[in-house]
């Protein structure tokens, strides 16, 4: 775990921390689980109290962090937060340990409690337990060392802990959106890379709209994106370093250049390329700048996206008549078809579990996003609209981003927001951005 938190921009040190109070013994209960595979589930209640600081500096934080945490469970939808006001017991006598009495009178399920310390160095220690009311037991908790300014990040890592402890997933809210943030009327729509933490909060633009840029896609280190940006009109495949600012040219493809995406180990990315009016999907390593061509056909081959296991590539073609999804090897070889409803199929996607694909689908005037198995089973549409495209997977396998596009209004004018959908098909939420958005991509955990 040491090893692990020392990857981190900012140093941050996790230790275990065991209960120190007695708690009566009750009689033997279910351990308190949430059960996220089903479709609608009835939210968890839980208390996320304050963090008990000493100084008023210290509570500030310890009631920003709780904050943070209570938004996160909440937006998931599997958790519904108490309000404050209802609680009995206040933070500092929590420090000797929940009154359970008190927060079964409020039907609180799980408790998190915590407390925040500015240590003698300079660092900030952040200390959380999570607690089963019913049972009347602690099932976790952590202490972490930070620089204060690294607090909000601190509570999306604890709010992963919880999520984890709760439903038995890796939790996502440790994770950044990158996406394409648009302004100006519609016929000269200015379009810029943007970034923020999944909650959309530490917002910034990385370009400032002089080129138009299009398909941002994370690295699997989180640290490079990949995007096609049309500079003088002539479009490139760009890579920018998120930590330094700087922005590398992949390549000068012929013809048009089409959704890269890094391949699952970091050393490739895949496109497609239109060459003499043949567009056809290429691979180039990053490390050597050779580039492969991987299909070999008349048709539209487009938006290729690798499996989580790098074996395998999923692209959309028209080889068959219409746009439907394809499978092949890493290597192009094996291609199979694996959807064959009315309609066509765009944008798909590998989950990164391995177990779906998901995809934009149109039939009879709508855009849907769905999801399927590899093998092109189990297809169920998860929403649907005028214009709604791009789905992108957080890193769990569990929920999605997209955009939603609106009709135009008697004005002419659009509107295009970014939004969130459990797998199930519940929760869907906007997420709040300055401007207009689309195209987004979920990162992967930040390391």
């Amino acid at each position: 775990m040491k090893a692990h938190m020392k990857n981190l921009s900012t140093a941050l040190l996790v230790l275990a921390v065991m209960a120190t109070t007695v708690v009566t013994i009750v009689p033997a209960r279910a351990e308190l689980v949430v059960d996220i595979t089903r479709g609608f589930v009835e939210p968890l209640p839980v208390a996320v109290t304050d963090f008990f600081g000493e100084t008023p500096d210290e509570a500030r934080v310890g009631r920003d962090i709780a904050g943070v945490i209570s938004g996160n469970l909440e937006r998931s939808g599997l958790f519904k937060p108490i309000d404050r006001g209802a609680f009995i017991q206040d933070p500092a006598t929590l420090r000797a340990g929940p009154r359970f009495a008190d927060w079964r009178l409020i039907n609180t399920q799980a408790l998190i409690s915590g407390t925040v310390q500015l240590q003698a160095d300079g660092r900030l220690r952040v200390e959380f337990r999570l607690w089963d009311v019913f049972a009347e037991t602690q099932m976790t908790g952590l202490a972490y060392f930070t620089t204060p300014s690294n607090w909000r990040r601190v509570s999306h890592i604890i709010s992963d802990a919880i999520y984890k402890r709760l439903t038995g997933e890796e939790g996502y809210f440790d994770t950044r959106i990158v996406y394409i943030a648009e302004s100006g009327p519609q016929n000269r729509r200015v379009k810029r890379l943007a970034i923020m933490d999944q909650d959309g909060e530490n917002h910034r633009f990385l370009t400032e709209g002089s080129a138009l840029v299009l398909t941002p896609r994370f690295s699997p280190t989180t640290q490079e994106i990949t995007y096609l940006s049309y500079v003088g009109k002539v479009p490139r495949v760009y890579l920018f370093n998120l930590a330094t600012g700087q922005q590398e040219v992949l390549g000068d493809f012929p013809g048009m250049t089409f959704a890269p995406r890094f391949s699952p180990d970091g050393n490739k990315v895949i496109m497609s390329q239109a060459r003499q009016g043949n567009t056809e999907i290429y691979t180039m390593d990053l490390r050597t700048r050779k580039v492969a061509r991987l299909t070999d056909h008349p048709a539209i081959d487009t938006s290729p996206s690798y499996s989580p296991d790098g074996k395998e590539v999923v692209f959309n073609s028209d080889r068959g008549g219409t746009q439907q999804l394809y499978i092949m090897s890493a290597d192009g070889g094996n291609v199979r078809r694996i959807t064959f409803s009315p309609g066509r199929y765009a944008t798909p996607v590998w989950s990164p579990r391995g177990d779906l694909i998901a995809f934009t689908r149109i039939h009879a005037g709508e855009f849907f996003i769905g999801v399927m198995r590899p093998d092109g089973s189990g297809e169920r549409m998860l929403t649907k609209g005028f214009l709604v495209e791009g789905p992108t997977w957080a890193p769990n396998g569990r929920v999605l981003s997209f955009y939603r596009q609106s009709r135009a209004d008697e004005r002419g004018k659009v509107e295009s927001k970014v939004y969130t959908i459990d797998l199930t098909g519940f929760n869907e939420r906007e997420l709040a951005t300055p401007i207009d958005g689309s195209d987004p991509a979920w990162s992967p955990l930040i390391p």
